[in-house]
């Protein structure tokens, strides 16, 4: 891909250099989204979980202004090539984060409900390492796009699968709580939304990572195995 500072108008890295920059910006919030959330769970702070909820709509302005600066760029510039690879995977980025914060807003307000309930003993241990990794996905994914380091998108993309699998876990621990105790089964439905919620996250994330990879390569790699995405990466490296 062209580095951004070929072009013959300086305007235009201008307005390609803010578009990356925004989405970096909105990154950074939803980050602090997911990291607010789970504290607020795992607390039972319902005044942070409160704040989580409230500021949901910033992330939402995030994905409205870059898209209209998205808009702009297509209608004025006509982008092609690399330019239009990341006019595209921006659009398809900042959808995926936007889903990402409200996936936390979710694990907010379950937080909330969870907040009136008998805490358990290990205070909610696996929603905090369920979430500990997902955020460090999300955080590495950001941190592949503003590198466009395809090598770093694909370790990302790989560790959805580790995701996944502590998900399971987690569902197959609740699940045992709830035959064991049936009076656990209000607080055990909300660690199960919240829990999915973070799996969610988790997907989102591989998006991202999917997202750079067409950025950088021009493949597009959704749907494939993470065996082939690291294939197509390797492939012209």
């Amino acid at each position: 891909m062209e580095p951004l500072d070929t072009h013959i108008s300086r305007q235009y890295n201008v307005e390609l250099e803010n578009v990356r920059s925004l989405v970096l910006q909105m990154g950074g919030l939803v980050e602090q989204q997911i990291e607010q959330a789970i504290s607020a769970l795992v607390q039972g702070n319902v005044p942070l979980a409160e704040a989580v909820i409230v500021t949901d709509y910033k992330v939402n302005n995030f994905e409205v202004t870059i898209d209209e600066e998205c808009n702009q760029i297509i209608a004025r510039r006509q982008p092609t090539a690399g330019d239009l690879r990341l006019v595209l995977a921006v659009i398809k980025t900042i959808t995926d984060m936007e889903r990402i914060g409200d996936e936390a807003e979710k694990i907010a307000r379950m937080a909330v409900r969870l907040a009136g309930e008998e805490r358990p003993k290990n205070n909610y241990m696996e929603i905090h390492a369920l979430g500990t990794h997902v955020r460090q996905m999300v955080h590495d994914a950001l941190d592949a796009y503003a590198r466009m380091d395809t090598e770093a998108a694909v370790r990302v993309a790989q560790e959805d699968l580790k995701v996944d699998q502590e998900y399971e876990g987690v569902m197959r621990q609740m699940i045992t709580f709830m035959m064991e105790d049936p009076r656990t089964i209000t607080r055990v439905l909300n660690v199960i939304w919240a829990a999915r919620a973070l799996e969610r996250i988790g997907d989102h994330a591989r998006n991202i990572c999917e997202y750079v990879i067409y950025l950088v390569k021009g493949k597009d790699v959704r749907h494939i195995s993470l065996e082939q995405m690291e294939k197509e990466v390797r492939e012209g490296s």
